[in-house]
């Protein structure tokens, strides 16, 4: 079947894994140092999945994160292709495995369809068949946070809930360890755009997590500013702890 032919859910998920197949294919042979890795990453992921977005879907937009005006300009239309051709950039220069692909399609403010793909793992959670959200060991909460710089309020929910932090590298990696159960809790404060988080929040969503703003409120895509200042995304038995234990640290 080819791209053309299949559903939006379907062709996110292509989409998703052939940009990751192409990114680990580049990092076996690179030859340069981190920095270069990096930026080639990110432009041959953006400039592949952008050409498939335009011959298969050229009825509709397409904001990707390497389009630095969309950060400051209009509001996208209600339908729109968002994307993060490499979410992690750091830890793929770096070869690690915390990186992903993230492919979303919003549909009136709402992440209707997304896939992401972790192509360190040969791995990819997308609407086109969700997932169902894991079990979890017992023990402690285990809260997600960024490796380099986890947030003040994940700080401070984990010491309220003696909570343990691990720190993660992309978005779409914390965000899909709470629905692989590797995590239960992905707090994010500090600032995102709106392609860092339209993807997982799909999936997660999909497969039964709660995802929302920290302040408990839906989450809104295309918007005239991409930048999407928290998230959080949540196993559904604890969101009205977290929320609590955020309503009195913030």
């Amino acid at each position: 079947m080819t791209p053309v032919d299949q559903d939006d859910d379907r062709f996110a998920s292509w989409l998703a894994t052939e940009a990751g197949r192409r990114l680990l294919a580049l990092r076996a042979g690179f030859e340069g140092d981190d920095k270069s890795l990096a930026a080639e990453g990110d432009r041959l992921s953006h400039e592949y999945i952008v050409s498939q977005l335009l011959e298969h879907r050229p009825q509709d937009t397409v904001v990707s994160e390497e389009d630095g005006a969309s950060v400051e300009g209009p509001p996208p239309p209600s339908r729109h292709w968002l994307i993060d051709p490499l979410d992690g950039t750091r830890e793929y220069s770096e070869s690690r495995p915390d990186f992903a692909v993230h492919v979303a399609l919003v549909v009136d403010g709402v992440a209707r369809t997304g896939a992401v793909a972790l192509p360190a793992e040969d791995l990819v959670l997308a609407t086109d068949a969700p997932p169902r959200l894991a079990s979890r060991p017992a023990g402690p909460l285990r809260l997600l946070v960024s490796r380099t710089r986890p947030p003040t309020e994940a700080k401070a929910v984990a010491n309220l809930l003696s909570a343990e932090l691990i720190g993660m590298g992309s978005a779409g990696v914390k965000a899909m360890a709470v629905v692989r159960g590797l995590g239960d809790v992905y707090l994010h404060a500090g600032g995102q755009y709106e392609w860092d988080s339209a993807a997982p929040v799909a999936v997660a969503i999909a497969a039964g997590a709660h995802a929302s703003r920290l302040d408990g409120s839906p989450i809104r895509y295309g918007q005239r500013d991409a930048w999407l200042p928290d998230l959080l995304v949540c196993r559904p038995e604890f969101v009205t702890q977290i929320l609590g234990a955020l309503s009195s640290v913030r």
